[in-house]
């Protein structure tokens, strides 16, 4: 060694040299985080040893600022009468049966922080990552979505990051061959310089092919197996999503992964392979944290520890230190746990694929994470220290100060559309607003049909993929969220996000099963933030027990802010549903001319927190609509049993009722005549809930009146499909719009603002 080189910080030297300064504040760890890693190891960590404590205890692999909020989903019950879960939180991915021997994966993450950093590579490495996750259960990958938040249309940084974070999702998951069916693009103030991008993947496996992340077995080999590991992403995801941004963009700037879609897509295959052989008898994937999470969460779940040869790890960059190899967070990485007799076959098959491997260690029987590096130990620790035992915070959290004055300030003092002329400019205005404008600039980016078993994709309210090509047997999918409700109020606000996901599975004629969550929040060091994390949490956890469906996991992510602007609270619920036939599911967009058209469900005077209040008054205030969950599993119900006698059917979500027509004749480019009774402008633009049109022909008229009835329903007559024009008759006057120039205001807006 010379005398430029650093000298190895081995577990000797840390017991020789108990005072050497080491730089736990510029890694994220607190003073007192860093004085319990030195009473659990009973002396000061390595350099080694301090990288992985640093990334496994970050707030983004941690949840140690959520944890006691988190644990109120494990009083769900997690077999219920819509089915039973084989895997739940804690898992790479939770999974549910479907019957027949079949079962679903489904998560939804965050990659926030790198997108706003790097665009076009956060975006793309977070479809990657959820993708790994999704293998990691045993699972063949089928499906993609993206909820996505940015700042305004008009902003310059949102034309900054919209193109490259769309190119990421659309390109990676394109070169994948998996098909993007669905998510949401939502544009607001609090997102600017906060984009959020959410990515949820969903697999398909039998029962016998469930895998889990645990290394069992001492003598037992450990591979590592995909692309090599370089300094690209070195602690990226785990430190930067914990941190939050300054004025400037992020306080910290570490390298975004760099990923590569191809080589995930033969990693993909490769993996699938070695399940098949039955030879794999633990795997993880290589997220945030990386080597670090990989190691010791696979020795913390299994009946052992782990023995490991760093210098083993192939490597893109031979300088790196060990303490960055053990916190890079390069893409398409997987490690495995094989029997020794086994490791020519795994060889084998990775050799077929064009895919690396290198057996780096051993699972051992002393309980200890044990990595050394050129015969050198760098690592000693007790692993469940490391990947679960972490700092657990209690964080304060009130009611803020300021949230009884804005739940007062309702939207009832707002200057209404006094005539049929000012009622029809505001429709228009609204269809070409950011948030209910034509998205198909972002959607066209993505391969919808790929692997062609796309049942349903955007704009349709959810996707489906068909499971199984013999019995058609299928799963709906659907993401959504509303900042500005759990602005007004987060308990609510997250049951009317579950609501809503719940309700756009229902109306393409599915039975909801279970729901993932990312729940995207500003800073858990501000109190107001934390009781907004608390109520929605609660309010969840409320709801999935009132509707009888379980959280089988997903993401927390904080620290999303600029200064101290955090973002709206965006609890982004995804709901899985079930449909027996696919072939028989209901579309959300207008079929054919003639056909009636009723509302289902109660509207009420609720324009609080609406897009029309925002819209039209850039004002946000009052209480969101009132919830009503019983209401909304009549409704599902319903909807099933429909199912071939409605002809179409779409949600009443953000708009109203004045989007949801316009919507599908927009779409199908069928027009619409209805009448709006009593106050139009309560009718168009209220966003009650629990609200669906349905379309059907004359002769189902009478079977759709005998469901309401039987379900307690409300139903509406409103008019009929056809002609050329948006046609309101209302007590104000008639209000005709072109259906070509109605379309054209909503597609323009996009385009527009990124040419």
């Amino acid at each position: 060694m010379t005398a430029a080189q650093p000298v190895l910080d081995t577990v000797t030297n840390a017991s020789a040299d108990p005072e050497r300064s080491q730089p736990w504040a510029e890694l994220g760890l607190k003073e007192d985080e860093y004085a319990e890693i030195k009473r659990i190891l009973g002396r000061r960590p390595t350099g080694a040893e301090l990288a992985m404590y640093s990334v496994m205890w970050s707030e983004h692999c941690s949840y140690k600022s959520s944890k006691v909020h988190l644990r109120q989903f494990g009083e769900i019950p997690q077999e219920t009468p819509a089915g039973k879960m084989l895997a739940g939180i804690g898992e790479n991915a939770g999974v549910i049966d479907i019957g027949d021997g079949f079962a679903v994966t489904f998560k939804v993450e965050s990659h926030n922080h790198p997108s706003y950093v790097e665009p076009h590579q956060g975006a793309a490495t977070g479809v990657g990552g959820i993708v790994r996750d999704i293998l990691a259960m045993g699972a063949r990958p089928v499906a993609v979505m993206d909820p996505l938040r940015f700042g305004p249309l008009t902003e310059p940084d949102t034309r900054r990051v919209l193109p490259g974070i769309v190119s990421g999702v659309g390109h990676y998951g394109n070169c994948l061959g998996l098909p993007n069916i669905g998510g949401e693009a939502v544009f607001d103030a609090s997102y600017l310089g906060n984009p959020l991008v959410n990515a949820l993947a969903v697999g398909v496996l039998k029962h016998e092919d469930l895998h889990l992340a645990k290394a069992s077995g001492a003598g037992n080999l450990v591979i590592m197996y995909g692309a090599r590991t370089g300094g690209d992403g070195i602690g990226g995801a785990s430190i930067l999503a914990s941190v939050e941004f300054d004025e400037d963009g992020p306080a910290k700037r570490p390298s975004v992964q760099v990923g590569d879609p191809f080589m995930e897509k033969l990693l993909i295959e490769c993996t699938l392979e070695l399940f098949a052989s039955g030879i794999v008898r633990g795997i993880q994937d290589f997220g945030a944290a990386g080597i670090s999470c990989a190691t010791s969460e696979l020795a913390a779940a299994g009946d052992g520890g782990m023995h490991v040869e760093l210098t083993k790890v192939p490597l893109r960059d031979s300088t790196l230190a060990p303490e960055e190899i053990l916190m890079s967070e390069s893409q398409e990485r997987m490690m495995a746990v094989i029997a020794p007799e086994d490791e020519a076959t795994f060889y084998a098959i990775c050799k077929k694929w064009d895919v690396e491997a290198a057996t780096i260690g051993t699972v051992t029987g002393n309980g200890r994470l044990v990595i050394e590096w050129n015969g050198e130990t760098i690592v000693d620790v007790d692993p469940r220290t490391v990947a679960h035992d972490g700092p657990v915070y209690e964080r304060p959290y009130a009611r803020p100060s300021w949230q009884d004055a804005l739940q007062a300030d309702g939207a009832e003092a707002l200057a209404r559309p006094a005539s049929a002329e000012e009622l029809r400019a505001q429709i228009l205005q609204l269809v070409a607003s950011d948030n209910l404008c034509d998205k198909s600039w972002i959607t066209d980016q993505y391969d919808r049909y790929v692997r062609g078993n796309t049942v349903l994709s955007q704009p349709s309210d959810s996707g489906m993929i068909r499971v199984d090509e013999s019995s058609n047997v299928g799963v709906s999918l659907s993401t959504d969220a509303n900042g500005r409700y759990a602005k007004l109020d987060p308990y609510a606000g997250a049951q009317l996000a579950l609501a809503e996901s719940y309700r756009n599975v229902a109306t393409g004629g599915a039975t909801p099963l279970a729901i993932s969550d990312c729940l995207n929040f500003g800073s858990p060091e501000d109190p107001d933030v934390m009781w907004q994390f608390a109520e929605a949490c609660r309010g969840l956890k409320d709801a999935c027990l009132e509707l009888g469906i379980p959280v089988t996991g997903g993401n927390v992510s904080l620290y999303n802010q600029t200064g101290e602007t955090p973002i709206h609270p965006t609890p982004v619920v995804a709901v899985l549903g079930l449909i027996e036939d696919v072939t028989k599911r209901t579309p959300s967009k207008f079929q054919a001319a003639g056909e009636k058209i009723f509302l289902l469900g109660e509207t009420r005077e609720e324009l609080s927190g609406s897009e029309w209040a925002h819209v039209v008054h850039g004002h946000l205030g009052g209480l969101p609509p009132k919830v009503d969950l019983a209401a909304e599993a009549s409704l599902a119900k319903l909807l099933k049993d429909l199912v071939g006698v409605i002809s179409s059917a779409h949600d009443l979500s953000d708009g109203g009722l004045m989007h949801a027509l316009a919507e599908p004749a927009m779409v199908s480019g069928i027009g619409v005549e209805v009448k709006i009774e009593g106050d139009a402008f309560v009718g168009l633009f209220s966003e009650s809930v629990a609200r669906v049109i349905v379309t059907v022909t004359g002769e189902n008229e009478a079977a759709l009146v005998a469901a309401a009835d039987e379900y307690g329903i409300a139903l509406n007559e409103l008019g009929a499909t056809g002609g050329d024009a948006y046609t309101l008759s209302t007590e104000a006057g008639e209000i005709s719009i072109p259906l070509a120039e109605l379309t054209a205001a909503w597609k323009a807006p996009i385009p527009a603002a990124m040419a």
